[in-house]
């Protein structure tokens, strides 16, 4: 069982509290099953993840480019592409055509309402006279 001490993994990664972040990311991915790039020794999966760094056999760039994607809620990468954006602004223009056109339904319908409510107040008041003649 080899043993390593935080002063060899230091002169890799010289901020303790980013050893820490990258040692952890790189035995969360050894628990996962990414191929181990020294002898497992019966050691645990920190242990191993401190030995690569300590050893240089893994990339503490690339370790910590993942752990940052990792944390980050929005990825640069997702940008919709420019056909998306497109049918994007024609389902919005067909949805605002539609929305204007039963505007238009609306007006007209209580136009005719309106009328209707004339008709029925001319025609009881038409009523009314002949009653009372």
């Amino acid at each position: 069982m080899a043993r390593v001490t935080v002063e060899d993994c230091i002169r890799k990664v010289p901020n303790p509290f980013d050893l820490v972040l990258v040692a952890s990311q790189r035995a969360r991915q050894i628990a996962a099953g990414a191929p181990l790039t020294v002898e497992r020794d019966n050691d645990k999966n920190p242990v191993i993840a401190l030995r690569e760094i300590a050893e240089g056999t893994v990339s503490t760039e690339e370790l910590e480019k993942v752990l940052i994607e990792g944390l980050q809620k929005y990825v640069t990468g997702d940008e919709p592409e420019e056909e998306y954006l497109e049918m994007l602004s024609e389902e919005q223009t067909f949805v605002e055509s539609a929305y204007q056109e039963i505007e238009v339904q609306n007006f007209e319908i209580d136009s005719e309402i309106s009328a209707t409510d004339n008709e029925t107040e001319s025609f009881a008041e038409i009523l009314e006279e002949n009653e009372a003649l």
